[in-house]
């Protein structure tokens, strides 16, 4: 976009081209169509030479300015005025013959697009400028700043351990941005992933070290976000690894290579059966392969969606046979965070004729810490429906009092770290404690995960638990085997499992 300055050089431009224009024409005609009328012709001649030439060069000097202000726009991002993405390149093959060390970070901000979304691009970009202006006062003059479109920003760095200079600023830069950001009248978290790159002399490539700063990145975000990371050459071998898993993902759901098993729930006071957990298991053919591993996969894919609903639907069949049984399903953070959701719930409840009060969905802390404001749409229409929500792996993660106030979950679950930790120190022990006394206050059942042993059992039972769920007394099973369990009252045993909970 032209400022006003070049705007009003352009006018300025226009008319003096259009006088000379004009002069030009009336010398002509009047030497031309009417010689003999032009009684002072030479004088005349004179004049509208020195005329001529003053346009001239003037013209030609507002000329040049206005080339290289639009050349200095081409250069700069017309939001932040920071050199854009063909500045850096220009900036490279400028020092093609540089040997010193060239450091580069990748930023990206973390949850950018959220904030376009709940709050309107004019917030958007006071958050960019606002991000900028953060990056600036932290890095200093010592580092050169590039704005490379949307939400991405290149710091570079030159000189001897540039790359350890930089990374210190990239942490300083996380560490800052953890923090809310007054923005107009909201406070927005905005969080940074960042990917560190260095290369030295000739080897530095603009867009080869742009790539690994990019997938060190992405490394970031894939971590868990609000973070710095290294490239190595593993990112690539693992970059590999991950297209071939997501192919191998697309052919599993369509050549039946996924399977459910279930993992009863006991009462802690009778210890008979009340509910079920889905697990989801890949029986891949060139080898196992856990959810902790493929699940991360489809969602960043995107293919969470479809293999969720085939869990769902699947389940819900599975789960029509048990009566009086409560069936837990585990949603992913993609899945939440999907608007349509809640209507292809509803269309597999219609579907299977599964009962609604029946199910119970686990949703993780992380889905939450996200996106706040859609999982707390979306699972109000979830519970239009009767369905419940149960907030799964508890203590380990961001979720506070306060997102227990806010959301009303219908089941709290404490996970197996904690249950550990709290049979072994007091410090855990009083937490796991004053979870449940304040679930309970809340009116939420608590279920206690992971319990292997008769003395963990006892302490969680002492403590409030209401459902127990572990290896103590059930390991996971195929849906044929169920039944066999639902009648009878569960006796403590040890069994491996190698079915790690899905999504």
């Amino acid at each position: 976009m032209i400022d006003n300055r070049l705007f009003r050089r352009v006018v300025i431009l226009g008319s003096l081209a259009l006088l000379q224009m004009i002069f030009l024409t009336t010398v002509s005609l009047s030497v031309f169509i009417a010689p003999e009328s032009t009684t002072h012709t030479p004088h005349t001649l004179f004049a509208g030479l020195a005329f001529f030439t003053a346009v001239t060069i003037s013209l030609g000097t507002l000329s040049l300015r206005y080339f290289r202000g639009l050349e200095k726009l081409s250069l700069h991002d017309g939001l932040t005025a920071l050199p854009n993405r063909r500045a850096l390149l220009d900036r490279f093959r400028q020092s093609r013959s540089d040997t010193s060390e060239t450091g580069i970070a990748l930023l990206n901000l973390d949850n950018f697009k959220l904030i376009n979304e709940n709050h309107g691009h004019r917030t958007g970009d006071e958050a960019l400028l606002a991000a900028a202006h953060i990056v600036r006062d932290v890095c200093g003059p010592e580092v050169e700043i590039y704005r490379l479109g949307g939400d991405e920003f290149a710091l570079i760095l030159k000189g001897s351990l540039s790359g350890t200079l930089l990374e210190g600023h990239c942490r300083r830069i996380v560490e800052y941005l953890t923090k809310p950001v007054q923005i107009a009248n909201v406070q927005l978290l905005m969080g940074a992933s960042i990917g560190l790159a260095s290369c030295r002399g000739e080897n530095c490539s603009a867009s080869e070290l742009l790539r690994r700063a990019d997938m060190a990145m992405a490394a970031s975000k894939r971590g868990g976000k609000m973070r710095c990371t290294w490239y190595s050459a593993s990112l690539d071998r693992n970059r590999e690894e991950m297209r071939r898993l997501d192919d191998d993902l697309r052919r599993a759901l369509t050549e039946n290579e996924f399977r459910l098993v279930y993992q009863p729930l006991v009462s802690s006071e009778d210890r008979r059966v009340v509910s079920v957990e889905c697990l989801l298991r890949w029986d891949r053919p060139a080898g196992p392969i856990g959810p902790h591993i493929f699940i991360p996969a489809a969602e960043q894919s995107g293919f969470i969606n479809a293999i969720g609903l085939w869990v769902l639907r699947q389940a819900c069949r599975d789960a029509l046979a048990w009566k009086d049984i409560t069936l837990s399903v585990n949603i992913s953070a993609a899945q939440l965070r999907n608007p349509e959701f809640p209507v292809q719930l509803g269309y597999i409840l219609e579907e299977t004729g599964f009962d609604a009060d029946r199910l119970e969905l686990e949703i993780t802390e992380t889905c939450l810490v996200l996106d706040p404001v859609i999982a707390e749409r979306n699972l109000a229409l979830i519970r239009q429906f009767g369905v419940r929500i149960a907030l799964d792996d508890f203590g380990t993660g961001y979720a506070s009092i306060g997102f227990l106030r806010q959301f009303r979950f219908e089941k709290l679950k404490i996970d197996r770290s904690l249950v550990v930790q709290a049979s072994e120190d007091e410090g855990s022990r009083a937490m796991m404690l004053s979870s449940i006394a304040v679930a309970r206050a809340m009116k939420m059942g608590v279920t206690a995960e992971g319990v292997e042993t008769e003395e963990q059992a006892a302490m969680v039972r002492a403590a409030g638990c209401d459902q127990i769920q572990g290896w103590l007394y059930y390991r996971a099973m195929p849906a044929q085997e169920i039944a066999q369990y639902l009648t009878s009252k569960a006796n403590s045993t040890t069994s491996s499992d190698q079915g790690i909970r899905a999504a």
